[in-house]
C-alpha cells in the first residue's frame, strides 16, 4: 500500500502539495507549509496504556498506523518551582530537549518516504535530535551547522553516525546552506521550521500536561521563542484541546533581549515582525533574527491574550545560577523562562497566574551554571 500521509497547506496563499512530491516550501510563496490535518473532536482521546513515548497519542497525531520509531521520548515529569509555577522537565529527553518531539515524528515521515538522506540545520539540539533519531530509523543524515557551534553538541551529532557540516556565518547561513542541498533529488529537508509534521510533534508537550493535570490546562504556558517551534505546537494542541472543552492557557513567549524580533513586533502592534541584527547572546537557541513563522507566532500569542518579553544576559545567568541551586542544571537557553517569570523578575508577565515552562538541554553542552 502506498503510504499518503495528510497534506501540505500553505498559511499565506493557499497552495497545496502532495508531502511525497512536495518542495520543502511554498512554491509559489517560499514560505513554510501549515499541515492540512485537524484531529476529530469526537474521536476519544485515551493515551494508550504502556506506551511510553509519544505515540501514546495516536488518535491526534498524522502519522497513523505501522509501528513508529522511538526512543521512549516523552512523559516528561513536572516539579515545583514555586505554589503556582511548575517546569516540565525535557531534559530527560532521549538527546536532552524537547526537539526530539518534533525529531521522532519528522524522521518517521522520512523513514515512511524512504529518501535517499536527509539534511537538516540547526545550531545545536535539534541537529542532534535528527542525528538520533535518523540513526534509529537506519537513514543517512547530514546537518548544517553555523560556525562557532558547540563542539559537545556536534560531537554528539556525530557519534550518532550524521555528517557535520559546519558553515561559516550564523544560523541563518546554516540555515540557506541546508536548503541549497535539500533542493536535490532523493532529499528529505528535516527543517523543524518549515516542515509542520515537527509542530505536530512539540504540542505533546501540551498533551502530556492536560493528561498530568486531569484534563485541564494551566492558566498560562510559559515558552522560550526562537523559531517558535515549541509554540506553535503548544498552539496547536491548545486549539485542539478547546475543542474538547478544555479552557485555554494565555501563551507567553521569552525572547534574548540581544535577538528579540518578535518582542519588538508584538510591542509595536505589528502582524509581522522586522529582520534584527544577529548578536551574540547566550541564549543562542533562541536567537533567530529572521523567524520564518513569524506572523504565525504573533497571532497565535495574541488569540490567546498572551505577551512576548525579553530576559537579558544577566537575568539569564542569574536564572541558571538559581535553577541549579534548586538542583536543576540547565543550559543558558533553558533559564529564558525562568528568568522571566521567577520571583525575582522585576517585569514578571504571569501576576496570579498559575504557569508550566520547559526546561531542557542538560548543562553538560554548555558550561557551568552562571558561565
Amino acid at each position: 500500500m502506498t503510504y499518503a500521509p495528510p497534506g501540505y497547506l500553505c498559511p499565506v496563499d493557499g497552495t497545496r502539495a502532495e508531502v511525497a512530491t512536495a518542495r520543502w516550501c511554498c512554491p509559489t510563496c517560499g514560505g513554510p507549509w501549515d499541515l492540512d490535518f485537524t484531529p476529530d473532536p469526537s474521536v476519544p482521546l485515551e493515551p494508550a496504556g504502556g506506551t511510553w513515548s509519544l505515540w501514546r497519542y495516536g488518535p491526534v497525531l498524522p502519522l497513523p498506523g505501522e509501528i513508529p520509531i522511538s526512543l521512549g521520548e516523552g512523559h516528561t515529569p513536572l516539579v515545583p518551582l514555586t505554589e503556582r509555577i511548575h517546569a516540565k522537565l525535557d531534559f530527560l529527553m532521549p538527546t536532552l530537549s524537547f526537539k526530539d518531539r518534533g525529531a521522532v515524528m519528522l524522521v518517521e515521515l522520512a523513514r515512511r518516504l524512504g529518501p535517499e538522506r536527509v539534511v537538516a540545520d540547526s545550531s545545536g539540539n535539534a541537529g542532534t535530535a535528527f542525528a538520533a533519531y535518523c540513526a534509529r530509523a537506519g537513514l543517512t543524515c547530514e546537518v548544517f551547522v553555523p560556525e562557532g557551534t558547540s563542539e559537545k553538541k556536534t560531537e554528539r551529532m556525530r557519534a550518532h553516525g550524521a555528517a557535520v557540516r559546519v558553515v561559516p556565518g550564523g544560523r541563518e547561513a546554516a540555515a540557506r546552506a541546508a536548503r541549497a542541498a535539500a533542493d536535490v533529488p532523493g532529499v528529505f529537508y528535516a527543517s523543524h521550521v518549515f516542515n509542520p509534521y515537527f509542530l505536530h510533534g512539540t504540542k505533546t508537550y501540551v498533551y502530556e500536561i492536560w493528561e498530568r493535570l486531569g484534563g485541564r490546562l494551566p492558566e498560562a504556558l510559559v515558552v522560550p521563542v526562537g523559531n517558535g517551534t515549541l509554540l506553535l505546537g503548544a498552539a496547536l494542541a491548545v486549539a485542539e484541546l478547546s475543542r474538547r472543552g478544555v479552557r485555554p492557557p494565555a501563551l507567553i513567549g521569552v525572547q534574548a533581549e540581544a535577538v528579540s524580533p518578535l518582542a519588538a513586533a508584538f510591542a509595536a502592534g505589528a502582524d509581522d515582525a522586522e529582520p534584527v541584527v544577529q548578536r551574540p547572546t547566550l541564549a543562542e537557541g533562541i536567537a533567530i533574527p529572521a523567524p520564518p513563522r513569524a506572523r504565525q507566532i504573533l497571532a497565535a500569542v495574541r488569540k490567546s491574550g498572551g505577551t512576548i518579553v525579553t530576559v537579558s544576559d544577566d537575568r539569564l545567568r542569574a536564572a541558571r545560577a538559581d535553577l541549579a541551586r534548586r538542583g536543576l542544571s540547565v543550559e543558558p537557553t533553558a533559564a529564558a523562562c525562568w528568568a522571566a517569570v521567577s520571583p525575582a523578575s522585576p517585569t514578571n508577565p504571569l501576576g496570579t497566574r498559575t504557569a508550566i515552562l520547559p526546561l531542557c538541554g542538560a548543562a553538560a553542552p554548555a558550561g557551568p551554571a552562571g558561565v
